[in-house]
Order: C-alpha cells, then sequence, then structure tokens
C-alpha cells in the first residue's frame, strides 16, 4: 500500500516524540544475515478452515474484531480466532450477515465462550453489525464476493475494504495531514494469502505490496532492538503502562514508524541478501484499529 508507505515516511520525517535508529536497523539485518524466517499460517491450529467461502467469513469477522485486547490480561487474539472457530463448528449459519448485523454484547460474549464483558465491547458489537449490514447491503452476504470484486489485487482489496467498512478505516490526522495505517484490512489480505496459500481467494498478484500491520507488540520488539528511541516523556508514560491517548502524535509515531523501519529493513535485506519478501513494554492505546 504506497499510501501506507507514504504517510509512514512523512510521519517519520517529522516525529518529535519517536526516532527511528538507521544504524540499529543496519546491525539487526546483519545478525539475521538476510534469514527471515517463513511461518505457515494457522502453525497454532487455532483458526477455522475448509478451503471455501465460510472460511473467507470467519477471517473477514475475525479481522473485524481483532484489535485491543490488552485491557483483558486474559484476553488474547487466540480466544478470539479459537472461540470463532468452535462456534462455527456448531453452527455454519453462526457468521451469516443477518446474524451479524443483530448479535448483542452478551451473545457476542457467548459465541466467543468469553465469561465477561469483552474490551471496548460497544464497538465490537458496532463493527459486527456494520460488516452484517454492508456485506447484505452490497456483497450478497457474503465477504467471500467482496475478496471476487478485487480482481485478485490486494490494495484494490484494501480500497474496497476501507470505502465500505469505516470501522476497518485505520487513518488519523497528524500535523495537518493525513496518515494511514490500515493494520486491519491488511490483516485480512494476508490472513487469505496464508490460509489458502496464496490460491483461490488468496492469490493476490501484488501481495508485496502490504506493509507491516502497525499495532502494539512490533513497537515493543523494535524498541527492545533499539530500532525505535523513544522520547523521555513518551517511554515514561509506556513503562508506566499510562494509556497513550488514540490519535495523539505519539500513538501515531509509534505506529508510522514502525511501519517505516520495517520498510527500511525489508529494503536493506533486499539491497544485501537478494530477498524482497518480509511478510516487552508496550503502548496502551484503547483503539478499535489495533
Amino acid at each position: 500500500m504506497e499510501a501506507v508507505r507514504a504517510s509512514a515516511a512523512w510521519v517519520a520525517s517529522r516525529s518529535s516524540h519517536v526516532t527511528v535508529d538507521l544504524q540499529e536497523i543496519e546491525k539487526a539485518v546483519d545478525k539475521i544475515q538476510g534469514n527471515v524466517p517463513k511461518v505457515e499460517w494457522d502453525f497454532e491450529g487455532i483458526h477455522y478452515f475448509d478451503n471455501g467461502p465460510l472460511t473467507v467469513q470467519y477471517l473477514f469477522v475475525l479481522d473485524a474484531l481483532n484489535f485491543c485486547f490488552w485491557p483483558d490480561k486474559d484476553l488474547s487474539y487466540d480466544h478470539l480466532a479459537s472461540g470463532l472457530k468452535l462456534a462455527l463448528e456448531k453452527d455454519k449459519t453462526a457468521l451469516d450477515a443477518d446474524r451479524l448485523k443483530n448479535y448483542t454484547g452478551p451473545q457476542l460474549r457467548q459465541l466467543l465462550n468469553w465469561p465477561r464483558p469483552l474490551p471496548i465491547e460497544e464497538e465490537r458489537v458496532r463493527l459486527l453489525h456494520e460488516v452484517g449490514l454492508e456485506l447484505e447491503r452490497n456483497f450478497g452476504g457474503q465477504a467471500a464476493n467482496l475478496v471476487k470484486s478485487a480482481g485478485n489485487s490486494a490494495a484494490t482489496l484494501i480500497e474496497l475494504i476501507t470505502r465500505h467498512f469505516p470501522g476497518f478505516r485505520d487513518h488519523s490526522l497528524y500535523k495537518g495531514h493525513q496518515v494511514f495505517l490500515y493494520k486491519r484490512a491488511q490483516i485480512f489480505v494476508a490472513d487469505l494469502w496464508g490460509a489458502f496459500k496464496g490460491q483461490n481467494y488468496g492469490e493476490f498478484n501484488d501481495i508485496n505490496s502490504i506493509t507491516i500491520f502497525a499495532d502494539y507488540i512490533v513497537p515493543a520488539v523494535l524498541r527492545e532492538l533499539g530500532i525505535l528511541k523513544y522520547g523521555s516523556n513518551l517511554s515514561c508514560s509506556i513503562d508506566s503502562n499510562s494509556e497513550i491517548v488514540p490519535g495523539s502524535e505519539e500513538e501515531v509515531e509509534i505506529r508510522a514508524c514502525s511501519i517505516y523501519a520495517v520498510e527500511k529493513m525489508r529494503d536493506l535485506i533486499g539491497k544485501k541478501f537478494g530477498k524482497q519478501n518480509m511478510a516487552l513494554s508496550h503502548h496502551r492505546t484503547l483503539s478499535i484499529y489495533y
């Protein structure tokens, strides 16, 4: 996604709270010697997969809800993925569009077999409704039709998702400039590509156009490696588990600089080793985007 890359570079060049250390990037690249491990999709066995349209529906709902687990220390992505998988195995209609648009908070908890309110639960329910309504309105109720309409283009699919589903419009205003990050829309593309092994619903002729997914784990790893350097105030906030305001300069810089740093790493690996594919205290932000 060129808009994401350009946005990230724009922020990194003007960042006042986060610095990308290019020397540390070179050290990290030299250390791994271009040996970027390939991880098989569903290596933990937690995802639903039937090699058909229901898998696409599952992945789209999963990625619509894939954000902000940290406020509940017992909750993780694995609970979400496996909970939806079990729900589908019990009832193949559980994620039908006409049901998505009517779920309540308690019903979502029951679907996931989760014993208490989810973080930002009202937003999760709202996004389920949005997905159900828009799939029904424009795509015959099926996420598979959304994917087909992209014509095997990852960039086109991301554009369609962010046009039709406002909950996936992961962008911010930074110093008067629009910044595009699109974490969950890009993850959906990557999940399709990984699940279907680049075939069928996962065939994209521009899969290399997507970027790293700017969440709260990637920046923590980059900071641990010394690639991201935080100003003293931001460091204190993160290390004391204080919440970073969504849309603040600090939050946008953390995410955008993470993308910029990984793009620099990818470019350097390509130049040094001929490889082009690269598919801790963390900051805390209550956000529906990651």
